[in-house]
């Protein structure tokens, strides 16, 4: 199968998909150890100008925390993490800091608490605490590394490529272990190979102790989900209030994890379909959404034998999984899907054209992170059996979601086991889970809620996309999730929200 270039309407879509994945546990006594390290001063300036351009109206600041390359040889080094604070605007309802992640991983976070608000984060929230956000390691400005990925290299995107047969994967494990040799090739200050989840929730805890804090609460959203659990885990004396929104299932993003994306769009895809539906007359696609579904197949078929303007059904296939991620992404789906059928040119990309080193970035730190953090297979005849499997299981995108990736040939050996979840701890964790979801299906809620037992409580919500509170605009999610953030409410029990 021949692999074509990505225009910049198809780069922006995919970039906007990402915003979007050892031999023995960790030991308690690396945690311990590195909380013991005298803490940081944080001597709080301006932001970088285009954070600053980025987060307007809301005005941030900006510092940077020091934090061990290796926490196992603390001697080893130290990088920098850059962090922001949205301050409380009144002390008299300040009751500590709120850390953010946006997900990825490889996803900046440093304008995410600015975001939130101009998505209608309340204002009790931005009252109860600072709200910290941050280019966690390797991301950004905090010591960015790079695999050297360009746009017209092979490898561009960190879900693999639809294969629509048993050659295709032979193909792919190809470009899969060129990818890895680049990023083994780049990684000149070695620090690729410590950028794990576990270092990240420990970089966490050093963020919590360089603010004066005894305890630190928590938003993430995506990944993000997987590192809340992670500091949950490693520190469930210093967490506070932990919200995970839009949740992978565990600690980390494994095979399982990567897998699922394709139940996700299986589960996600009848709502824009019906949506299709419903203005046939204006997109010509299909009048019910068995319609459309058909009318899908029948696109991407078409695109594997024959390019459109550059595009082949691969490629086509990823756009619209990450054309699910928001309804307000519905229309230029529909426009794509037109486009391909009628050779008109394409829409514009969705908030302009993608930043394309930031893009490179994260490419770097979406492998480094999930190759670093479990052992893979090493063998393509798993990932052909995993691809034919998937095709059948879940036809719109099982064959992408199953195919090999550099993980396969990472260089670099796992340093330590995934964190795995305690269960034992404070009741603090709430679950926030749309039931229709692209890239984290309802399931990894449930697997969440299963690992944590009586520490957390699942908010199941009525709706389809990825991000539920604040970003989701449901009243029932939003209230409930709010309450506990500001008045430290656990639900009793899960909850279900209706559909808003």
């Amino acid at each position: 199968m021949t692999t074509h270039r990505v225009s910049p309407t198809l780069a922006a879509l995919g970039a906007a998909s990402l915003a979007l994945a050892g031999v023995c546990a960790a030991p308690a006594a690396v945690a311990s150890s590195a909380a013991a390290e005298p803490a940081a001063q944080v001597v709080w300036g301006a932001c970088p100008e285009d954070v600053v351009a980025e987060a307007a109206p809301s005005r941030l600041d900006c510092a940077t925390v020091p934090v061990p390359v290796d926490y196992a040889d603390p001697a080893s080094g130290e990088i920098d993490i850059m962090i922001s604070r949205l301050a409380s605007q009144d002390p008299s309802k300040r009751r500590g800091v709120l850390l953010l992640n946006p997900g990825g991983p490889g996803g900046s976070g440093l304008t995410l608490s600015a975001l939130l608000v101009a998505q209608g984060l309340p204002a009790s929230v931005t009252d109860s605490y600072d709200v910290i956000g941050m280019d966690t390691r390797g991301i950004g400005y905090s010591a960015p590394v790079t695999c050297g990925f360009t746009v017209d290299g092979p490898y561009f995107a960190n879900i693999p490529p639809y294969a629509v047969d048993d050659a295709a994967v032979v193909e792919r494990a190809a470009v899969a272990e060129g990818a890895a040799q680049q990023c083994a090739q780049n990684d000149q200050d070695g620090l690729l190979r410590h950028l794990t989840t576990a270092n990240m929730a420990r970089d966490l805890d050093r963020i919590r102790a360089a603010l004066g804090e005894e305890k630190a609460s928590f938003l993430g959203y995506s990944y993000g989900s997987a590192l809340g659990a992670a500091y949950a885990s490693l520190f469930p004396e210093r967490s506070d209030r932990i919200v995970l929104d839009s949740n992978v299932g565990d600690t980390h993003l494994d095979r399982d994890g990567m897998r699922r994306y394709a139940l996700g769009m299986e589960q996600t895809f009848p709502a824009f379909a019906s949506w299709v539906a419903e203005r046939h007359d204006s997109y010509g696609l299909g009048r019910t959404a068995d319609e459309v579904r058909a009318t899908y197949a029948e696109i991407a078929e078409r695109l594997d034998d024959e390019p459109v303007q550059g595009i082949d059904g691969a490629t086509f296939r990823a756009a619209t999984f990450g054309g699910l991620f928001n309804e307000r992404q519905y229309a230029s789906t529909a426009q794509l899907w037109q486009s391909m059928r009628t050779g008109a040119p394409l829409p514009p990309a969705p908030g302009g054209p993608p930043d394309l080193v930031a893009l490179e970035n994260s490419l770097s730190v979406f492998l480094a992170v999930t190759c670093n953090d479990v052992d893979w297979p090493e063998d393509v005849q798993t990932y052909q059996r995993a691809v034919a499997q998937d095709r059948e299981r879940f036809p719109l995108y099982g064959a992408a979601a199953a195919n090999i990736t550099p993980c396969a040939y990472w260089p670099y050996e796992p340093a330590e086991a995934p964190v795995e979840i305690a269960d034992e701890g404070p009741t603090d964790v709430l679950l926030v889970q749309n039931r229709y979801d692209p890239p984290t299906p309802y399931r990894g809620g449930e697997l969440l809620r299963e690992k944590f037992g009586a520490r957390a409580r699942l908010v199941s919500v009525d709706a389809s996309g990825h991000g539920a509170y604040v970003l989701g605009g449901n009243a029932c999610a939003s209230d409930v999730t709010t309450r506990y953030l500001v008045d430290g409410e656990m639900p009793e029990d899960d909850v279900t929200c209706r559909a808003s």
